[in-house]
């Protein structure tokens, strides 16, 4: 699966939404209830009420883009539903993707220069 780059920013919605709405309701959505900006480059994750389906829009400078998927089997693993966002690592968010707990997921070390002892 082609996922977001290491630095992408992704904010997940965790209340369920309507998942009839579309690209354009959805970031009406993010500005309205979520006080974000859906044209920032940020990748926003919405949940249906079955747990088995997904829905991402962000802007990639060009338009705005939607991905949709729907597990065949078991669900995704969502956190808690409360009121607002809340962001994860582009790592959590492959996971997310994938169907694996995303909560064991985290961010990968930088890489550090060798210290030379002198």
């Amino acid at each position: 699966m082609i996922g977001p780059g290491v630095g992408a920013r992704v904010m997940i919605a965790t209340r369920p939404v309507d998942f009839r709405k579309g690209p354009d309701a959805l970031a009406a959505l993010v500005g309205a209830e979520y006080g974000g900006d859906p044209f920032s480059g940020v990748i926003y994750v919405f949940r249906a009420k079955r747990s088995d389906r997904i829905k991402l829009i962000w802007w990639d400078g060009t338009g705005l883009c939607l991905m949709a998927k729907k597990l065949e089997q078991g669900g995704f693993r969502w956190p808690g539903i409360q009121d607002g966002v809340m962001r994860v690592t582009a790592a959590q968010l492959g996971a997310l993707l994938e169907g694996l707990d995303w909560r064991r997921v985290h961010g990968g070390r930088r890489p550090q220069a060798p210290q030379i002892a002198g």
